[in-house]
């Protein structure tokens, strides 16, 4: 049984929104739910009556109501949500226009931007009525080639208060990349800035924009934004414009939302891109806003007089999801640079300062964080912290220690998973519930998510397959150019029918308890027995001779061996004796079956532009087959290396 680490007061839990929301529908359908277990079987049982008090709940600004929830509740992929609906996103994001401050920036070493509502309204409305003079209209695409900054937001909201499709990439992303995504998908308008911070370095994003923007001639009008420097010379570049000389010059106007069907394409977002040209999965304005709102209000407990922070960028999902706080009437502060730079204690310090209370990262910063030596909860102020959110990977049962000794000891930490495909989560926090270490909280409200075995049955404290068993409103409305939705099905449904697949290595408790174990499509099955790759990472990064570590299965005499890379730290060298250590560790720890048939050095670890390890490609690469697409990592040459190891031939 796993220990707890935290428990919400009684106090706490009656404050929170999920209470209200229990109270809501007990109010609303004559019930008597007292637990959440209890809130989440309905959910999922009466799939249409959880979603309607969802949206009522959460406010949902509309012009038109909906007729029904959804048209067929058995039909996965292609149900209709909120179907008869009219609504416009962006009015939702925009419903406050007061004076309380709405985005807090803060990029590397340049001073603090505060805009409040009020502000964020007149922005967007000026940017909106130039795109709305420019000719862009509901189904055209704005993309963003963007630090994460106010700015970025503001074009989004603009964009989409006109129906616009948005989608963006984030500005360390190389020409092929941008050209995968941006390419497809046929622009009218781009915005960008003019470069970006990195450790104290400006980084210039316009020589590279400018021969994007020569490829793509859909795109009618280029928007820079000065960031890193202050004057900055555009009209070089055929169609580009300052943002300042772009928005209109008349302020106090207003926006003249436009009113969309519920299933109108919102945002597109990409897959990794790292078998082949990146998928463009296109969803839906209803699907997202309410998804979102029912994480951030429920599972969050997000309120309006929250700080909330995500470190992200905006190629990430979760910008879009942090976006969505907006429509809290939260204050939502955006960074843009190295978290460790000038120290390890930057965002502590920006907590400190901006009092966040909600604070967004991934395991693998809390995991870099340990490494420092830094107890941020001993060297700032942290009491206006309320949660901690995990995302990116599994979080280790040392990082969850980690953030209850180090960080803050009264604190809701929700390691959260799900996927940009959803634009959201699929287990994650429960504030009116126990952390348990090493466990995601619950599985999401409205989410039929299950563990199936190898025969496709669904199982309790068991490992297997992370699947969806209904549909979901933020589930993706098609793939962009996908004929006869061939790319969709592929994805997720090409081995269960009508069953959504995830991909992810699960284990689900008697009490809703959720574990990841690493990508299904990279379990190892040594001697036929599939372990997943997170329990080895687990033991390794508590070593701290080994800066990094990517872990495969290698086909071999008709079985599967594990092998480990490692990259060392500085001024380590990898011995025997190392190489002992590390096997009777993951053999203590984790089990026999784990401990790898090789460990191997190597220079570095790949990852993806949205920092996953690649553990596909890097098997790929050692078995001798065809890496597609090797533009879609952040270091492609890092993979070279693994195609000529020697050792790897041998027993």
């Amino acid at each position: 049984m796993s220990r707890m680490l935290w428990q919400p007061s009684e106090e706490r839990i009656k404050q929170t929104n999920m209470y209200r929301f229990i109270r809501f529908v007990n109010d609303r359908y004559g019930l008597d739910f007292k637990e959440y277990q209890e809130l989440y079987q309905w959910s999922v049982i009466r799939i249409s009556d959880f979603w309607a008090a969802m949206w009522d709940f959460a406010e949902i600004r509309f012009s038109k109501p909906y007729d029904q929830v959804i048209d067929d509740i058995d039909k996965m992929p292609g149900a209709k949500w909120f179907g008869g609906a009219r609504l416009n996103f962006a009015e939702n994001l925009l419903r406050y226009r007061d004076d309380r401050i709405a985005i807090i920036f803060k990029g590397e070493t340049q001073p603090t931007v505060r805009i409040s509502y009020a502000k964020l309204y007149d922005e967007v409305a000026r940017v909106a009525a130039s795109l709305k003079d420019l000719g862009v209209q509901p189904g055209d695409r704005v993309v963003g080639f963007m630090p994460n900054m106010p700015q970025t937001i503001i074009a989004m909201l603009a964009a989409t208060s006109l129906g616009a499709t948005w989608s963006s990439c984030s500005p360390d992303f190389g020409i092929k990349g941008v050209m995968d995504r941006f390419g497809q998908i046929a622009p009218k308008v781009l915005f960008t800035a003019d470069g970006y911070l990195f450790k104290g370095k400006p980084l210039d994003s316009l020589e590279r924009i400018s021969q994007i923007v020569k490829k793509i001639p859909s795109i009618e009008k280029m928007v820079v934004v000065p960031y890193t420097q202050a004057d900055i010379d555009v009209s070089m570049i055929d169609n580009a414009v300052l943002f300042d000389e772009f928005k209109s010059p008349q302020s106090g106007l207003d926006i003249e939302f436009e009113q969309l069907p519920a299933d109108h394409p919102l945002y597109i977002m990409y897959s990794s891109g790292t078998t082949g040209l990146p998928k463009c999965m296109v969803q839906s304005s209803s699907g997202i806003l309410i998804n979102h709102l029912k994480e951030l209000l429920l599972h969050t407990d997000l309120k309006r007089d929250d700080v909330i922070f995500y470190f992200t960028t905006c190629g990430w999902m979760m910008w879009n999801w942090l976006t969505s706080s907006l429509a809290v009437g939260a204050s939502i502060v955006l960074y843009d640079g190295n978290p460790f730079y000038p120290d390890e204690g930057t965002l502590w310090q920006m907590t400190e300062e901006e009092k966040i209370t909600v604070f967004g990262t991934s395991a693998g910063y809390i995991s870099a964080l340990r490494n420092t030596g830094l107890r941020p909860g001993d060297k700032y102020d942290l009491n206006s912290l309320r949660a901690l959110l995990s995302t990116g990977s599994p979080l280790s049962e040392e990082g969850f220690e980690f953030v209850y000794d180090a960080i803050c000891s009264d604190i809701q930490l929700s390691s959260i998973s799900g996927g940009t495909d959803l634009n959201g989560c699929f287990a994650l926090g429960n504030p009116m519930a126990p952390v348990y270490i090493g466990e995601l909280q619950c599985r999401g409200l409205g989410m039929k998510v299950e563990a199936f075995d190898e025969n496709g049955k669904p199982v309790i404290n068991q490992q297997g397959e992370l699947v969806c068993t209904a549909p979901f409103p933020s589930m993706p409305i098609y793939f962009w150019d996908d004929k006869e939705n061939q790319k969709y099905h592929n994805a997720y449904f090409d081995v269960y029918p009508d069953i959504w697949r995830h991909g992810d290595y699960i284990e689900i408790n008697e009490r809703g308890g959720v574990q990841i174990f690493g990508r299904s499509d990279t379990t190892l099955n040594p001697g036929g027995v599939r372990i997943g790759t997170a329990e080895i990472y687990r033991q390794v990064e508590q070593m701290s001779e080994i800066a990094d570590s990517v872990v495969v299965g290698q086909n071999w005499k008709n079985d599967v061996r594990v092998v480990l890379f490692v990259q060392m730290e500085q001024g380590v060298t990898l011995t025997d004796e190392l190489k002992l250590k590390i096997k009777k560790t993951i053999r203590a720890n984790a089990s026999p079956r784990h401990v790898p048939a090789k460990i191997i050095e190597v220079p570095d670890i790949p990852y993806t532009l949205n920092m996953k390890k690649v553990e596909l490609a890097v098997k790929k690469m050692i078995e001798n087959k065809p890496v597609l697409n090797k533009d879609a990592l952040k270091n492609p040459e890092a993979l070279d290396f693994y195609g000529k190891i020697e050792e790897l031939q041998t027993d």
